[in-house]
């Protein structure tokens, strides 16, 4: 079973397919995973694997670790082209998220104005004013957007509460076009109970079919996000049976987003 555990508060920098140099900002435990979803492709593992015994950072850990590390790449001059809030599960969740938000970009002027301060988001939290209002005034507001099928999210995003696809779509259109989406695009069969296996039974979730992009595509037609990523899987999952979406399913999707005027990159 894959497991990718991140230090915390900074880590890296590391290579992003996307984003460039990235120096990321983990705000949840170093010794386990805090999510709202418990995708069945997470890097880091499943939540009850990797339950924490370690609190979250606090809002001044963060800062102190942060700057500490941006006056080390300055000695260097090895400066990140972003700041990434990601790591051990959904960084919305931190109590302090928006005051974080805060202080990252004012470090982030100080030490490198020429870095962007980007957000990855499963999208759950964005019904929260004070979550809006924080990504609104980050450079990247990367959210997570799957699927509009809620069989399909809750089979393979799996949402730890309650969650309303559509009411997350509100949230969404809610950025005014101050949103980027993040989409992943995979195939194979995992098996379909969480944890029990007894019977066997395995469901698809391959989500590269007419079914589900059509629909998703409706989506960002109302959403009107500036910019959308699709990719496939990169790294080892937890769940076995799945498999990478192939490069002619991705540029052909993405090929489609851009057909409809939205910018759209495609990572494989």
């Amino acid at each position: 079973m894959s497991t990718v555990i991140y230090p915390s508060p900074i880590f890296g920098p590391v290579h992003s397919r996307r984003l460039g140099l990235s120096l990321g900002i983990n705000l949840l435990p170093a010794d386990g995973k805090v999510c709202s979803f418990d995708c069945v492709y997470c890097e880091c593992g499943f939540n009850g694997d990797h339950r924490p015994r370690l609190p979250m950072p606090t809002r001044e850990e963060v800062a102190a670790a942060l700057e500490l590390r941006l006056q080390t790449m300055t000695e260097e001059g090895r400066l990140p082209d972003v700041l990434t809030f990601a790591g051990n599960g959904e960084p919305t969740c931190h109590p302090h998220f928006a005051e974080i938000i805060d202080d990252v970009i004012g470090l982030r002027n100080r030490y490198c104005p020429e870095a962007k301060v980007s957000v990855l988001s499963n999208a759950t939290m964005t019904g929260r004013p004070e979550v809006h209002d924080a990504l609104m005034r980050v450079d990247n507001n990367i959210q997570k957007l799957d699927t509009v099928s809620a069989d399909y999210i809750n089979k393979v995003d799996r949402p730890c509460g309650s969650y309303d696809v559509n009411a997350v779509i509100d949230h969404l259109k809610a950025f005014r076009g101050h949103v980027i989406i993040q989409t992943m695009f995979m195939r194979g069969v995992v098996k379909e109970e969480r944890g029990e296996t007894e019977d066997g039974r395995t469901m698809s979730v391959d989500n590269t079919g007419e079914e589900f992009v059509a629909p998703w595509l409706e989506a960002l037609s109302a959403i009107r996000p500036r910019q959308v990523m699709v990719y496939t899987i990169d790294r080892e999952t937890p769940a076995q049976g799945l498999l990478k979406a192939t490069r002619e399913q991705l540029d052909a999707i993405r090929d489609r987003v851009i057909a409809m005027g939205i910018p759209c990159t495609a990572s494989y």
